[in-house]
């Protein structure tokens, strides 16, 4: 063999990555976590998680209460989900989002009254974890088996019916099902529930094995999805190997291939294709020529246009010398090398093999101008236009604004990317991103206007939306964010934490006295938040930023007790009282009858905002976080000249003093206390 061709989506997908990466992070915090059935289809990594900590549990049963589960990225059924809350385990989801919307289409077709039918493998987890989610349904794996299931089942035809496929079947077997449930049922709702890397790697499997002579195919032989890319390449290719790691390649099948390309199933680590390929790089040979071969491959013809290929043999300030092998001596002038502004000597070295672009042939002096540049572009181009009909996201530095968006360079092709697409806010300075590298993708091409257009937004919101799934799959109460405070309002402030905004209510912002959520924070500000409650099915979460430990009345209650003495702030004057601060967050009603040892008309006889003066603690009441306090208990009673008949209508100090309003922090609202004196 003599090249060796990786696929570019070859290994972890999104959802495997995710919950190996959540098997590590709970690993390296509590040490010892379960994980319900193997994590991945492949034994290498689970062994290793085995050796930190992870124990493989069959079945819901087996877990202890307090005990951290994770569940798979296949997913489990509600039941079992269920019951591992009713055993008051710790779960931790890692189910994968794609497979997470098929659980929401068939539980709600299943309360619709509606049969689901599920393409994918009877026995795979993901399966029958979404059957778990179904009312009645059926599970078919081939389009001839739903023909004869549906034959044999005619009260079906007319039902309503929802269709879903598993997210690593091929889209030909989905496509084939199709056609079959549409043919017989009149009430069918169809969803393409492929996952989209599914189809990409399948794809790419599918083009890569048509035009190698060999393939191989790294994945768990227990893995659906890695079945079924060793399955499409043999449709291409008629050598395949199918392997699960590098000791099972058999090197002495791949010699005979000139070319031999590689892919892996979504289960498959990095380092497992690397020792592949690896492998196969050691035992890479060159194919023989002969002397005859040689000398006609010297005398050989190249035209304009041609790509040809030589080694670096000299490098001056103006040109590059390249030895082609034939009876032409080729070069490139550095203006011919590249747009990058790089240095040649920095980017080619003598012996250095360079491909370029035949520019001008000249038969006289037996010289081939050539031109890397020139190559470049159709290569960018032939990169672009696969871009666009993949869907596969590319990368460009913006390189200038202009009236209606940016420019940006891919490989050396100008983008052009409206200003709806950037992601920004409409009034948003575009010259903010020059320079800056941007992830888009590619929505039109046209070579012979040379117009390429793409899309930041699309790529901002699929990623938008599968931190949004991560984090409802993920979400607990207690559970701490970092956020961006994003709004505010009068009632409260709206906090980013990754891709969904949460509420915090202002009498969460702080356990002072404040009047506005601006006292505290302010859009732009970074915060630590955690989730006080939230609702799935309304999408709405309800965040807390003051720190419990700082809670004011344990604060309050920790260092009085009634009977103490405290030196307390007037606050607020009511007709009926004195509202003062004992410590910041908790008020105390100095009653109008425990203000002064003889009769007074109003509080502000006496007292003003802002004094400070020492009174005793006469009452508390831990419930209704609530204080009374008494001025009068301090001082010396005056003489009593004669005796006064009481006067009618006036509380008794005692009853009354813990009669009044404050919030459900303990702080005043200056409230009259009419509800409660009735």
């Amino acid at each position: 063999m003599r090249e060796l061709i990786l696929a570019e989506s070859a290994g972890f997908c999104f959802g495997v990555q995710r919950s190996v990466e959540m098997a590590d992070s709970l690993l390296d915090t509590y040490g010892a976590v379960s994980c319900l059935g193997e994590l991945i289809h492949n034994e290498e990594v689970v062994s290793e998680l085995r050796a930190r900590g992870l124990r493989i549990i069959a079945s819901a049963g087996e877990a202890a209460a307090g005990e951290h589960v994770m569940l798979r990225a296949h997913g489990v059924a509600e039941s079992v989900y269920r019951e591992l809350e009713q055993r008051g385990a710790r779960i931790h989801d890692a189910t994968c989002p794609k497979v997470v919307y098929i659980h929401k289409i068939v539980s709600k077709a299943r309360d619709a009254g509606e049969f689901v039918l599920i393409v994918g493998m009877r026995q795979h987890p993901e399966v029958e974890a979404i059957c778990g989610w179904c009312g009645a349904h059926e599970v078919v794996e081939t389009p001839e088996e739903l023909a004869s299931w549906l034959e044999m089942h005619p009260e079906i035809w007319s039902q309503p019916v929802t269709l879903v496929v598993q997210t690593t079947q091929t889209n030909k077997n989905f496509v084939d099902c199709c056609k079959i449930a549409k043919k017989i049922c009149t009430n069918l709702k169809i969803y393409d529930t492929i996952c989209f890397a599914t189809s990409t790697r399948q794809k790419e499997a599918a083009e890569l094995a048509s035009r190698c002579d060999a393939m191989v195919v790294i994945g768990g032989k227990h893995s659906a999805n890695s079945l079924h890319l060793a399955e499409i390449c043999r449709k291409h290719c008629s050598h395949v190997q199918f392997i699960e790691r590098a000791e099972e390649l058999e090197l002495d099948m791949l010699r005979f291939a000139d070319t031999v390309g590689i892919t892996a199933g979504a289960s498959t680590p990095a380092w497992i294709i690397k020792e592949v390929r690896n492998k196969m790089d050691e035992n890479k040979i060159e194919k023989e020529q002969s002397f005859d071969e040689m000398l006609e491959e010297s005398l050989k013809q190249i035209y304009n246009g041609e790509r040809v290929s030589g080694v670096v043999v000299a490098i001056t300030n103006t040109e590059i010398s390249v030895d082609l092998g034939t009876k032409y001596s080729g070069f490139i002038p550095t203006s011919e090398f590249t747009d990058d502004g790089v240095k040649v000597e920095d980017a080619v070295k003598v012996g250095d093999t360079i491909e370029a672009v035949v520019v001008r042939v000249n038969d006289v002096e037996g010289t081939a101008m050539l031109s890397k540049k020139r190559l470049d572009a159709v290569k960018a181009w032939s990169d672009v236009e696969e871009a666009a009909e993949s869907g596969a996201v590319v990368e460009g530095v913006i390189t200038e604004t202009n009236k209606g968006g940016v420019v940006a360079n891919v490989r050396g092709v100008r983008v052009f990317i409206p200003a709806s697409q950037t992601d920004l806010p409409r009034e948003a300075d575009l010259n903010e991103m020059i320079r800056k590298t941007v992830r888009m993708k590619i929505t039109e091409v046209n070579k012979a206007r040379k117009r390429v257009v793409g899309s930041i937004r699309r790529v901002a919101q699929a990623e938008r939306r599968e931190r949004v799934e991560s984090i409802w799959n993920e979400i607990e109460v207690g559970k701490r964010y970092h956020g961006v405070v994003k709004s505010l309002t009068s009632y409260g402030a709206f906090v980013d934490i990754g891709g969904i905004d949460g509420m915090v209510h202002v009498s969460e912002l702080s356990w002072g006295r404040i009047h506005q959520p601006s006292e505290v924070v302010s859009v732009g500000d970074e915060i630590d938040v955690y989730v006080i409650n939230f609702d799935k099915e309304k999408r709405k979460i309800s965040l807390g930023y003051k720190d419990p430990e700082g809670n004011p009345w344990a604060v309050f209650t920790g260092k009085y007790a009634v009977g103490d003495v405290a030196e307390v702030k007037i606050v607020k004057l009511m007709d009926f009282g004195a509202f003062a601060e004992i410590v910041p967050g908790v008020d105390g009603l100095i009653h109008i009858s425990q203000i002064a040892n003889r009769r007074i008309g109003k509080p502000g006889d006496v007292l003003t905002v802002g004094d400070v003066v020492e009174a005793k603690i006469t009452a508390i009441d831990d419930e209704k976080h609530k204080v009374s306090l008494s001025i009068r208990a301090l001082s010396e009673p005056a003489p009593v000249a004669r005796e006064e008949a009481p006067v009618e209508d006036e509380p008794a100090a005692e009853d009354d003093a813990l009669v009044y309003e404050v919030s459900a922090d303990g702080v005043a609202t200056g409230n009259a206390p009419e509800d409660d004196a009735e």
